[in-house]
């Protein structure tokens, strides 16, 4: 996949120069989710996420909670998840294997 630049044009067509795009704050975040009850679609803040990164994949998810039913929602996280919601202020839970 190749990186998008964007770059801001000027009312004459010419690219403006400017200093480094903020990144987002974590709080203007949102993430889209489904329901699997009620099959309602949404967009959720980080902080109405919760990820627990375990010592495999089966341990590894990501929570929620439905705010169309209300439902509990629990749902596998990849790398790639486990990227985009750390790197979104998503509070994050480690679980350890006990000795």
């Amino acid at each position: 996949m190749n990186p998008t630049h964007l770059v801001p044009v000027a009312a004459t067509g010419r690219a403006v120069r400017t200093g480094p795009v903020p990144a987002p704050v974590p709080g203007a975040v949102r993430f889209r989710a489904a329901c699997p009850d009620c099959r309602g679609r949404f967009e959720l803040a980080a902080g109405a996420l919760r990820l627990a990164i375990g010592a495999t994949s089966r341990t590894t998810f990501y929570t929620f909670t439905c705010p169309e039913c209300s439902a509990p929602v629990r749902k596998p996280a990849g790398e790639r998840i486990i990227e985009l919601l750390t790197g979104g202020g998503v509070r994050t839970l480690r679980l350890h294997a006990a000795p």
